[in-house]
């Protein structure tokens, strides 16, 4: 069966990296979460991923305990590293190539974001991993995930969560919430109570015609059946 978009970026949120620990990265998770991506891979889609950081520092929650929001942040961005980094080597134990590029220079361990350069990685078979958001403060890992996808052409965002697609109300509060299977990105953007996603991701990719996938990462092969079209959580077009 052939993947229904060539190069598509993943977005993880740092909330799903820890897994079942109330803190940091959960080496299980990160084990499965590799063979997903693997899956995807083996498929024949190019992907990118971006990280998310709040399972080790969230930089809104740092600002509102009294730190500077710039500081908080960078202190974010640095935490999205922390997991490009684990997610590097895990896929690199499984066979997957990889590249580890940062909007913030660690030569040491990283190369630095070069548009040019990732697109050129991903054309070699290789997954580009991308963290440190963009390197500017106020912007959330959601709208860094939208920008680079747009920057590195890809036809779709995907985003992992804990839930199942999106709901027209919070499916905890309101167990009678409907799910949608396909939703408009104007009523993605008028309805409040949708907060899977940032509405600048979702302005960014409207303005674009990007897809925005979002399903549960916590089921077995939902990316790979989700990369080749199936009808796997809500797709934002």
């Amino acid at each position: 069966m052939q993947p229904k978009y060539k190069r598509i970026l993943l977005k993880i949120s740092g909330e799903a990296m820890k897994g079942e620990r109330e803190y940091g990265i959960d080496p299980k998770f990160l084990d499965y979460l590799a063979d997903e991506i693997k899956g995807a891979v083996e498929s024949k889609v190019e992907v990118v991923l971006v990280t998310g950081g709040g399972n080790i520092f969230r930089g809104l929650a740092g600002s509102k305990q009294g730190l500077d929001r710039s500081t908080a942040d960078y202190m974010g961005m640095l935490a999205t590293i922390f997991n490009g980094l684990a997610l590097q080597d895990v896929l690199e134990k499984k066979g997957i190539p990889t590249r580890l590029q940062t909007s913030i220079k660690m030569e040491q361990i990283a190369e630095p974001f070069i548009r040019r350069k990732a697109v050129r990685h991903l054309e070699k078979g290789r997954v580009v991993i991308l963290g440190g958001g963009t390197g500017l403060p106020f912007i959330t890992t959601d709208t860094t995930a939208a920008l680079r996808g747009l920057e590195l052409g890809c036809e779709a965002i995907f985003k992992a969560t804990k839930v199942d697609g999106v709901y027209e109300d919070d499916p905890v509060k309101n167990p009678q919430a409907k799910k949608y299977e396909f939703l408009d990105f104007d009523e993605a953007m008028k309805n409040d109570k949708i907060a899977v996603i940032d509405k600048s991701a979702i302005s960014l990719c409207r303005a674009n015609k990007v897809h925005i996938v979002v399903f549960n990462v916590y089921g077995k092969g939902n990316f790979k059946k989700a990369v080749l079209g199936e009808k796997i959580g809500t797709t934002i077009c």
